[in-house]
């Protein structure tokens, strides 16, 4: 028997960051911040798991969150967070958003 989290997934934005979360009924939560740096960059500086989610993807499904994100903004990402960078060389397909 498999014990499958039920999430939802929620962003919040301000004028200078924003982060992606990802919410239980029970109140856990994992969230994935950014900082914006000018009108070009995205600074992804924060990824937070709780224990309950450990080991069930939920910080890899922010990151993808966080890259279909700034994709859709035309910008590029500075990987500060070190999952966020371990993710980055796991999923080459996503590299092409990371500023060089």
């Amino acid at each position: 028997m498999t014990n499958a989290l039920t999430l939802t997934y929620d962003f919040e934005e301000t004028e200078t960051g924003g982060r992606f979360i990802a919410r239980d009924g029970a109140g856990h939560e994992a969230e994935l911040t950014f900082s914006k740096a000018g009108t070009e960059r995205i600074v992804a500086d924060h990824t937070g798991v709780p224990d309950a989610f450990r080991g069930q993807g939920v910080g890899k499904a922010l990151v993808e969150r966080l890259i279909t994100y700034v994709r859709a903004e035309g910008k590029k990402l500075i990987p500060l967070c070190p999952f966020v960078r371990g993710q980055l060389q796991r999923n080459p397909e996503w590299r092409d958003v990371v500023d060089q």
